[in-house]
């Protein structure tokens, strides 16, 4: 009897082993083909200010124009994670997950076909408000399938879709560029990879480990619901309530408000800079682009392993010690001499995206879900999301393009040191209190 119960548990933990190995890759796959109809716009940002210098613009002009359309767009996705990211806790992740993407690949390739700016801008604000429910929709799939203490890694893993997603579009959409073809082109090709992405999800992706007749995972159980965690399904005021009434929560947003800064700033504008202050091709802006999220991938793993090994004071320290160095390596970009080695830059924007992106991905992912538990994990992470696209993300967009103008590249990223000196203190808070 002792064999076949022994025998039984084993093929029920492969059996799970291999749904949550096709989870992970769906959810994966999936998010990385969110950034292929989120990245055009930055690395096409060459191009679009091109045409626009064409319609009687100067280059000036068409970026703070383009630069105004990147902030409409992040404030729709930071007001629609705010409003909409929650709705997973009582919808469903799956749902939101896969909506998400549908509407992405639905406005991207309207961008595609329209012109002039009220309707880029429409379209753009479009899309960001349906990719804002795709992220916390994910994290609600996760808390369903996997046990707390594997939460660092797990998130990890996952997170790296938008870092080698992002690095593999953009590297991807140089090639395009390299091939001859047009903004336009690029849009529409986007949309069309994404759509068989939403098909693969639809047929293949499960909401829970009930889906396949195994209980849910346990979850953290230092989550704000405690043992609440464990029941039934909650009204938005009781997901709410929790979160909103705990200061170290608070802390995690406004880590998530300087880090998103940051990370916006050099995922909107890394091609253009490398293009206009370094002097690369349009192609090799695109292509160089792709490191500052390929290094941001390399630290994440690195720091979601080594968080679950040391535990919650782990990531705070990760994170304190990351924005620390991240000040230093900017205040180097910002003080480097005009027409120096090209080489340089070039380092210190992977080095940037190597520090501040592992600590920045902990926070609507493995940070969230530790505060969230089961029940508000989607609500934790589209609060965090929400309010660092609100203020870091919007700034990253017009204001950085009217200080690159007024006060040069050097000027920008001076500017950023100090904001990320700021997030480390927030960041040191946080250490404080998680010990």
């Amino acid at each position: 009897m002792a064999t076949t119960l022994d025998t039984n548990e084993a093929r029920q933990r492969r059996r799970l082993m291999l749904w949550q190995g096709l989870t992970i890759s769906l959810l994966f796959l999936g998010y990385a083909g969110y950034y292929l109809c989120r990245s055009d716009f930055s690395v096409t940002l060459p191009q679009l200010i091109e045409e626009l210098s064409g319609r009687g613009m100067t280059p000036a002009e068409a970026k703070i124009r383009l630069g105004q359309i990147s902030s409409w767009g992040v404030l729709a996705y930071a007001i629609g994670k705010l409003a909409l990211g929650g709705t997973a806790d009582l919808l469903g992740g799956r749902r939101n997950f896969i909506s998400g993407m549908a509407g992405a690949v639905i406005f991207t390739a309207l961008f595609g076909l329209g012109g002039g700016i009220p309707f880029f801008t429409l379209a753009w604000i479009g899309n960001r408000v349906v990719q804002s429910v795709g992220w916390a929709g994910m994290v609600k799939v996760t808390s369903k399938w996997f046990h707390y203490a594997s939460y660092g890694t797990v998130m990890g893993v996952i997170s790296l879709s938008y870092l080698f997603g992002d690095a593999a579009s953009r590297y991807f959409m140089g090639t395009l560029i390299r091939l001859g073809l047009g903004w336009r082109a690029i849009f529409l090709t986007a949309a069309g990879t994404l759509a068989v992405l939403v098909v693969a999800n639809l047929l293949f992706l499960k909401e829970s480990r009930t889906a396949i007749g195994l209980p849910e995972p346990e979850v953290n159980p230092a989550n704000v619901y405690g043992a609440e965690a464990e029941s039934g399904k909650k009204g938005m005021g009781a997901i709410l309530r929790p979160l909103l009434t705990s200061y170290p929560f608070w802390l995690v947003c406004l880590l998530s408000l300087g880090t998103t800064l940051v990370r916006e700033t050099f995922n909107t504008w890394t091609p253009t800079y490398f293009n206009q202050a370094v002097g690369f091709s349009k192609a090799q802006s695109a292509d160089l682009s792709a490191l500052f999220p390929l290094f941001g991938g390399f630290a994440v793993i690195l720091a979601g392993v080594m968080s679950d090994r040391i535990g919650r004071a782990g990531r705070a320290a990760i994170l304190y010690y990351g924005l620390v160095l991240t000040t230093v390596a900017l205040l180097g970009l910002g003080l480097l001499p005009v027409g120096g080695a090209k080489a340089v830059p070039v380092a210190l924007v992977a080095l940037i995206g190597f520090l501040v992106i592992g600590p920045y991905s902990y926070l609507a992912g493995a940070i969230a879900l530790d505060f969230g538990g089961r029940s508000g994990s989607a609500t934790a992470s589209g609060l965090i999301d929400g309010i660092g696209y609100l203020g870091g993300g919007v700034l990253a967009g017009d204001t950085m393009a009217r200080m690159s103008v007024s006060f040069g590249w050097a000027g920008a990223f001076l500017s950023l040191s100090a904001v990320a000196a700021l997030t480390a203190v927030c960041g040191y808070l946080f250490l404080r209190r998680q010990r």
